[in-house]
């Protein structure tokens, strides 16, 4: 069966405005494989101030933790808000075993911020409403656990990390000579080399689908 990791890009995310929060792990809050894994996205409690500040049309936001502020070292969560308004205005609460893998306490400063992209991982019938789509069209935000959007593909990558094209029709893998664009970053003005890319459509071969919002 296909699995796809999806990578969801929202395009209304024009300025990121992150708010420095306290973080303090909850172990109310379920960290399981499921969500190691990527498969679904883990809650966050946050007071209501912080919904008004970082505004997170969809629910998603992003947390930065600072693991070593010397060294600038952050680790980062992605996951569904909730409001909780007995929690301090500028506290946050993520899941306990996240911070205990991860930093090995369960306090820490950090920021909050809407998410401007993250990442879902799809597999058996979720996945397979993937296959034969094409870069451009547009699939139910519903199957990654959006309802009421729309994603629109945009491109991904097979596991070698050869890219999707646009210009290149079907499920195929080929060879190109390419000047510029995906798949080949020149690096003198003029080089053109043969690069293997992947067709526009998605199919079992492909790892990552990439999507931006619309609505």
């Amino acid at each position: 069966m296909p699995e796809f990791k999806v990578v969801i890009a929202d395009p209304a995310v024009k300025r990121v405005r992150a708010v420095p929060v306290k973080v303090v792990g909850d172990d109310e809050l379920e960290y399981s494989d499921k969500h190691k894994e990527q498969y679904e996205l883990p809650r966050i409690k946050v007071h209501p101030e912080i919904v008004k500040l970082t505004n997170p049309e969809l629910g998603v936001v992003i947390v930065r933790i600072w693991r070593d502020r010397i060294g600038g070292e952050r680790i980062k969560l992605a996951g569904r808000y909730e409001e909780d308004s007995s929690l301090d205005k500028m506290m946050i609460k993520v899941p306990a075993e996240f911070m205990r893998e991860k930093l090995g306490k369960q306090e820490a400063l950090g920021e909050i911020l809407r998410a401007p992209s993250f990442q879902i991982r799809v597999r058996g019938d979720a996945a397979q409403r993937f296959i034969g789509l094409r870069i451009g069209d547009t699939i139910e935000g519903a199957v990654v656990g959006l309802p009421g959007i729309k994603l629109r593909i945009s491109g991904g990558s097979d596991i070698a990390g050869f890219p999707m094209r646009p210009d290149v029709p079907g499920a195929v893998k080929r060879y190109l000579l390419l000047s510029s664009g995906l798949g080949f970053r020149p690096r003198e003005r003029g080089e053109r080399r043969r690069k293997l890319v992947r067709g526009n459509t998605i199919s079992e071969d492909i790892v990552q689908v990439n999507t931006v919002i619309v609505k």
